[in-house]
């Protein structure tokens, strides 16, 4: 009864908090305070849930019956742990750097823009305890539709149009693909019950098991796998927190979290391994990879950049998941958690900068480090991780896969990873030479710019917010240990 009630509270505490929300949308102190202590209980719940995770605990509940064998039920397992974790934990940041934003850019319709954020996080857990295919399909919509008004905060025709494509890539990739792949699971496994080892092993050919991973592949189009990615370049048009939610809180972390909940607990590494049925999924996610750095290496408008990258640091995590080998499997989690705290990072110097400066290109940012070294040395740590290179987490997450690729022989992906990093560091490095090593264009040549913008740091909050992502990136180089083992044993590892 306790797991039980464990289970429930998870959902209903973003629930509740939503309700309050909008209950409370006259007196913005008391909003803020209850998204805050929403998001602190929220914590403290994932917590303990994975405390008890990695002591052997998997508890488990049935909500409904709907057929005989089908239900909509909540389980949780070592991925669903890391993942609700990663998502209440970076609630509270997001919180404070939302408060801050909001306010320093005096934006309209703030009450919607929290409620639907704590809308999100609702979908994010129940994404996250998940147990079988059909509660993460209901949850994975749910989070599609409630952060479309997002997107569409400002409300001008180019975020109308740019929500129209959001909302129509991943509804249609759900629709066309997903759901047709959920439908032929269950007509050939009889169930859609998450099982170490996977359901479909003895059910299925090489060539009915390669078809039926492309529906799966192409139909979670949060994962944003090329060509079904154009949703999120165009989500871009949304404020900045909006951004950060999209591209490391929730959305895009539902889409790889569930890439990886598929080839583990639907098609089993060892039988997707045996039959062959997805060597090709890596050439698909290296295709990705390569060809998004290469349009982010050519961006100068900075969260078109940001996005772009994002598009390619997700394919490392589908990458690593289709080599099927137990350390890839390790790699692709620690990858969700260190590209979360790096790209995060990025996106909050990226909304500092323009909430002080009011710069959104690239080529603006000579000299910008001197003005706001806050917010530049937070966006280094974060290029760092993205890179891969020490002391950030992305390191040990790129570590792994390259491990992984090298004691498989598989070429390509150390040629994709080698190169990839490569082009990472053309995009992102000369963004940092530029902030610290440039002279700063002249009051003169700035006159533009707002008036307030043109010395110091963005809004305390948002300093505060930016900086401490930076440091965990950093902390979870150092101590990686408890995510590690939540990865191992995903990987069926320990």
């Amino acid at each position: 009864m306790t797991e039980d009630i464990q289970l429930i509270s998870l959902l209903l505490t973003p629930l509740v908090g939503m309700l309050l929300l909008a209950l409370a949308g006259r007196w913005p102190n008391l909003r803020e305070a209850i998204t805050l202590i929403t998001a602190v209980v929220l914590f403290s719940e994932s917590i303990q849930l994975a405390v008890d995770v990695l002591g052997g605990a998997r508890p488990g509940l049935t909500l409904i019956e709907m057929l005989p064998g089908l239900t909509l039920r909540l389980a949780v397992e070592p991925l669903g742990a890391v993942f609700s974790v990663i998502s209440s934990g970076l609630w509270i940041i997001s919180t404070l750097y939302s408060i801050g934003y909001m306010r320093g850019n005096k934006e309209k319709k703030q009450t919607r823009f929290f409620v639907c954020f704590a809308g999100a996080i609702f979908a994010a857990q129940g994404i996250a305890l998940a147990g079988n295919m059909l509660t993460l399909f209901m949850f994975y919509e749910a989070m599609t539709l409630i952060t479309y008004p997002l997107v569409t905060h400002h409300g001008t025709d180019h975020a109308r149009n740019s929500a129209r494509t959001y909302l129509g890539v991943l509804l249609g990739t759900s629709i066309a693909f997903l759901l047709s792949g959920l439908l032929a699971t269950w007509v050939i496994a009889g169930t859609l019950d998450f099982r170490q080892g996977g359901i479909l092993a003895g059910h299925l050919g090489a060539t009915g098991t390669a078809l039926l991973l492309v529906l799966y592949m192409f139909g979670i189009g949060k994962a944003a796998l090329m060509p079904f990615h154009r949703w999120l370049p165009a989500a871009m048009v949304a404020p900045t927190p909006v951004s950060a939610l999209l591209h490391a809180v929730a959305v895009v972390k539902a889409g790889v979290f569930t890439i990886v909940k598929v080839i583990v607990y639907i098609f089993g590494t060892d039988n997707l391994m045996s039959l062959g049925s997805a060597d090709w999924v890596p050439v698909i996610a290296g295709f990705s990879i390569l060809s998004a750095s290469i349009v982010a290496l050519r961006a100068d408008n900075l969260k078109r950049r940001l996005a772009y990258s994002t598009v390619s640091q997700l394919s490392y995590v589908t990458l690593a998941a289709t080599l099927l080998a137990p350390i890839s499997i390790v790699g692709a989690v620690m990858h969700i958690a260190a590209h979360a705290l790096g790209k995060i990072t990025l996106f909050f110097a990226a909304g500092s900068i323009y909430t002080a400066a009011h710069k959104t290109e690239v080529s603006q940012l000579d000299g910008i480090g001197r003005r706001m070294p806050w917010t530049m040395v937070a966006f280094s740590i974060g290029a760092l991780s993205m890179i891969g290179l020490p002391p950030a987490a992305g390191f040990v997450s790129k570590w792994y896969i390259l491990s992984a690729a090298m004691s498989l022989e598989h070429w390509l992906a150390v040629g994709v990873l080698v190169l990839s990093t490569l082009l990472n560091a053309g995009y992102f490095l000369p963004i940092v030479w530029r902030a610290f090593f440039r002279e700063p264009p002249s009051d003169a040549d700035d006159h533009h710019d707002e008036p307030h913008a043109a010395h110091g740091e963005a809004p305390l909050l948002m300093v505060f917010a930016q900086t401490t992502t930076a440091a965990m990136t950093i902390g979870l180089f150092f101590y990686h240990e408890p995510v590690l083992r939540l990865a191992r044993a995903v990987a069926g590892a320990f």
